[in-house]
């Protein structure tokens, strides 16, 4: 059976909303949510109305069921349950019909969305100006971002550089993005770069907002914070707010369109916040494609996508990337909300990502979503799923560096740092791509816990940090990456001299792997030296993480021990525990539960960490299916199996625990080189191949293009 919960707005919401109460209880009383027990309660006029579910994933395979179905599957996940958007009353059945359960968290998204509204309304109202380093009390729509970033240039025109990404939306909106760094115009002497991105997904506003709120917090910081000033003059940051313009103007303008006018007679405000119109495409997901391979006339997009929630057209843009493209957690069917598209970089708001990472030494990359306060990190597969190749994935060849950095920050947030196929499989997404073409490290960030763009107050203080985290936040992170953009120890130098205003540049041309084969795919990037001809230059490794060697575990097919636990039967609704004890790090742990009568319990299996129990996999199937679960990568410690009687008649049951022995196996892996150019007046004097590894500095010898270019 579906249970209905109501999530709270936010336990980080400021102060300032007091001056709000009233307003809010008006919204609570007229917007009210179902109270428990009324599941998928219709709305006033007899239609269905988007809601948010919590579905119960026990296992991986019930997470493969679920994806399977092609919902509207959120970024908010752990290892037992999986959020998702649900459009109609065939959504729900589609996953009652599988047997999974789910809580229904928010009954009417669309009535959230007014509550929402309300609660800005009123924050707005209360405050001159916000903690933000753009005093910014409100989301901000298409027309702000770029006007922001208009002003950021205006305002410090040496520090900051406003440029168009090369291929405009399928609607015809230019897409812009900001470059910000010391002497901005000038030709780059070296430095990386850090991309911040916002807005792969139209509903997330969040995300775009943290990442011009962080380009404000450099413009202002630039030249009196010395912490600032440093990592500029070492660094370039690029940030590009807005990703996918077309979707996300629609969902801001839906999104801030909510029928308010059953509040007309208790509005405070006589009226003024109730507004004609319909969040339609509020939550919508993916770009404009409207047909593969064809721009239509601008406009259709807004006229087509008629879906609830404006999710059923369009192209997933975090799975249209080339790496790994077409592999698990990416769908083949248009209507599906994770649509990969019909070929690797098949949209121009991708391709325009894809040309900055090709052009530029781009050592750090965060991807801004929302939400499920997570950061994660490459690669975005099961390391044991069998890839294009016909081997394991594996981990990423740089996951204990991965791994420390993500850990750094997100102890500035309190978000979980885990691998990015810990939420569910992903391919064809962002740091997939660009880690594995470039060596460039790279992470998604999921901001907030509990909705796509949540009261703007609760924006405030993923920036700047509530609680614990008071004075860190996002904004602390975010310069963690940005010190790491211009970290030696995790990036190659070249360094000596050549010829006064010569051009080097450094070239590589490979084929990166889809799931379904490869594509022609390149880097060029080029300095310019000054008029001592001296060059310091940080650039990614030259060797692709996806050629790196690799390790993987091949899990032994009979269990090197088991152990057999017979038990009397809790009474039904209470629970019995059973300690198991692991003494050595285990490839695998399956825990088997089964009693006599064809009824229903449940399994939990539980670590004792530090004197509390972590649950770490669990096992709920229908009434009559016995119970499995499994932890992977064990390690030693206490465990408690944990037995619930859900509705059994049993006297006794048994627990089976068996233990996997993992071979841990290495691919050979391959060297790459760049190949190096130094041209004066466009023509090239010398040419020689270079191989740098991370943390390499690596002297180069340009006496022939000097000799040359004196002729």
């Amino acid at each position: 059976m579906p249970r209905v919960s109501l999530s709270s707005t936010s336990a980080g919401l400021r102060t300032t909303l007091a001056a709000a109460t009233t307003c809010l209880a008006v919204a609570a009383a007229a917007l009210s949510q179902p109270s428990p027990g009324e599941a998928s309660a219709p709305a006033a006029d007899g239609g269905f109305r988007p809601q948010l579910v919590t579905v119960d994933t026990h296992d991986r395979s019930d997470k493969r069921r679920l994806q399977a179905l092609g919902l509207d599957i959120t970024e908010h996940a752990g290892h037992d349950y999986v959020e998702v958007v649900v459009h109609s009353l065939a959504d729900l059945r589609a996953i009652e019909e599988t047997g999974l359960t789910y809580d229904v968290r928010i009954a009417d998204l669309l009535l959230r969305e007014a509550q929402n509204n309300l609660a800005n309304a009123a924050y707005a109202a209360s405050v001159s100006r916000s903690p933000l380093p753009s005093g910014r009390d409100s989301y901000r729509t298409l027309a702000d971002y770029n006007a922001d970033m208009v002003s950021l240039e205006k305002a410090a025109p040496t520090l900051v550089k406003r440029f168009a990404l090369a291929r405009p939306s399928l609607d015809g909106r230019t897409i812009y993005g900001i470059e910000i760094g010391r002497d901005v115009h000038r030709r780059d002497r070296g430095r990386p770069v850090f991309l911040l991105m916002g807005l792969h997904h139209a509903r997330e506003w969040p995300s775009g907002e943290m990442a011009i709120e962080f380009a404000h917090d450099l413009v202002r910081g630039f030249g009196t914070d010395r912490r600032i000033t440093r990592l500029l003059s070492r660094a370039r940051v690029v940030v590009v707010p807005v990703v996918n313009v077309d979707g996300f103007h629609l969902s801001r303008t839906d999104g801030g369109l909510v029928d308010l006018n059953v509040l007309n007679d208790l509005d405070p405000l006589g009226g003024q916040t109730a507004i004609l119109g319909t969040p339609g495409r509020a939550y919508m997901r993916k770009n404009c494609r409207v047909v593969d391979g064809q721009d239509t006339p601008d406009g259709t997009c807004a006229a087509v996508l008629a879906s609830p929630g404006g999710y059923g057209t369009g192209v997933d843009l975090n799975r249209n990337y080339g790496g790994f493209w077409g592999g698990p957690g990416a769908s083949t069917l248009p209507a599906d909300p994770t649509y990969r598209g019909p070929a690797a970089f098949s949209e121009p708001e991708i391709q325009n990502i894809a040309d900055i990472v090709r052009t530029r030494q781009v050592t750090m990359l965060i991807s801004n979503h929302t939400f499920s306060n997570l950061i994660l990190r490459p690669n975005g597969v099961n390391p044991q799923t069998i890839g294009a190749d016909g081997l394991p994935v594996g981990d990423a060849p740089d996951e204990e560096a991965l791994k420390n950095l993500g850990a750094a920050m997100a102890a500035q947030t309190g978000y979980a740092n885990i691998h990015g196929w810990q939420l569910y499989d992903t391919t064809g997404t962002t740091e997939d791509y660009t880690y594995n073409a470039t060596g460039g490290f790279g992470y998604t960030f999921e901001i907030g816990a509990h909705e796509f763009h949540p009261p703007y107050p609760q924006v405030v203080d993923e920036y700047l940090g509530v609680g614990e985290y008071a004075g860190k936040g996002l904004r602390e992170a975010y310069l963690i990456a940005l010190a790491h953009a211009s970290d030696k120890r995790y990036s190659g130098v070249l360094k000596g001299k050549g010829p006064k205003r010569a051009t080097l540049r450094l070239t590589k041309s490979f084929r990166s792997p889809t799931w379904e084969g490869s594509f022609a795919d390149g880097v060029s990037t080029s300095v310019k030296l000054g008029r001592n001809g001296r060059f310091s230059w940080i650039v990614n490794p030259s060797t692709r993480p996806v050629v790196r060697s690799r390790t993987y575990q091949v899990l032994s097919s009979t269990p090197s021990a088991t152990r057999t636990f017979e038990q009397p039967a809790p009474a039904q609704g209470e629970s019995a525990d059973t300690e198991f004890v692991v003494t050595e790090k285990t490839g695998l742990l399956r825990v088997e539960l089964d009693w006599p009568t064809p009824d229903d319990m449940d399994l939990e299996v539980y670590q004792r960490v530090d004197g509390e129990l972590v649950e770490v996999a669990s096992s709920g199937n229908l009434p009559g299916e016995k119970e499995s679960a499994e932890v992977a990568n064990a390690e030693p410690g206490t465990y408690v199996l944990r037995v619930i009687n859900y509705a059994s008649a049993s006297p006794t049951y048994t627990l089976d625990v068996s233990s996997f022995d993992a071979e841990t196996r290495t691919t050979p892996g391959t060297r790459e080189r760049y190949t190096l150019t130094c041209e004066v007046g466009g023509k090239v004097l010398q040419r020689r191949s270079v191989f740098i590894d991370r943390g390499q500095v690596k002297k180069l010898n340009l006496r022939k293009c000097i000799r040359r270019a004196a002729r």
